[in-house]
């Protein structure tokens, strides 16, 4: 090779030296890019993992001291203790579990007041303040992630008929059935009513609607499922059978 071709090889001109520089700009972007969706995919659904459960056992030990050896008990599926009593919800506190087979054998995640970042992104499924409470007529609502930070409603639309979702809290146990899934758009607080879609209307039943965006790794819409209050079970009655094992598994972590 020639003095002058070599010359020429090692001069790059300024306009290759700015392609340079963006395309080491680009390669550096890619790369944080790739990291923010691993970290977002992967990460927070080990971080919100760990804290949902620490939550859990730390709302299983205050039962356990409030209830010592009701988890331990079972009763008959159709035993019929009356009206559910309203659970009172404390500002920001996890006040119960949810149990919902359809999400998965082990599924028992915490619910605390509140839909804020700080609920969704680490306990994981959060009630709306404004709406009703559990065992109270009307709309008893939360919310919680599709993907990412447990992703804990992944399946909020495999619900099938006669679909159970099951809620614990110091009172004992909610038994809601599933009823509907639709979805709406982020504007329509109407869900929320006491009676979702309908303004004024009086509730006759409790109903317990579980929000979350759609479709998956977007916020561009809302999936709804409603569900009914179909029964409930005090503390001391025990678990629902379809749970038992879980709830016991549950109280002993």
């Amino acid at each position: 090779m020639t003095r002058s071709a070599l010359r020429t090889r090692a001069k790059a001109t300024p306009g290759q030296r700015l392609l340079g520089g963006i395309g080491e700009i680009l390669i550096t972007l890619g790369i944080v890019l790739l990291l923010f969706v691993g970290w977002e995919l992967w990460w927070t659904n080990i971080d919100a993992g760990r804290t949902q459960s620490q939550v859990t056992s730390q709302f299983v030990q205050d039962l356990n001291m409030g209830s010592p050896g009701a988890s331990n008990a079972q009763g008959e599926a159709d035993e019929d203790f009356g009206t559910a009593p309203i659970t009172t919800i404390p500002d920001g506190e996890t006040f119960g579990i949810f149990y919902i087979p359809r999400f998965g054998k082990d599924f028992a995640h915490p619910v605390t007041n509140g839909v804020g970042m700080d609920v969704l992104n680490s306990v994981g499924i959060g009630h709306y303040p404004d709406t009703q409470e559990p065992g109270e007529p009307g709309n008893f609502a939360v919310a919680a992630h599709r993907q990412t930070h447990g992703q804990v409603f992944w399946n909020i639309d495999k619900f099938q008929d006669g679909d159970k979702v099951y809620l614990q809290t110091r009172k004992g146990f909610y038994t809601y059935e599933w009823r509907d899934t639709e979805i709406v758009h982020p504007s329509q607080s109407e869900v929320l009513l006491p009676v979702p879609h309908q303004p004024g209307a009086e509730p006759s039943a409790s109903m317990l609607t579980m929000t979350s965006c759609h479709p998956p790794f977007t916020t561009r819409m809302r999936i709804i499922a409603y569900a009914e209050l179909e029964s409930w079970r005090p503390a001391d009655a025990g678990p629902p059978q379809e749970i038992a094992d879980l709830v016991t598994r549950t109280m002993e972590n």
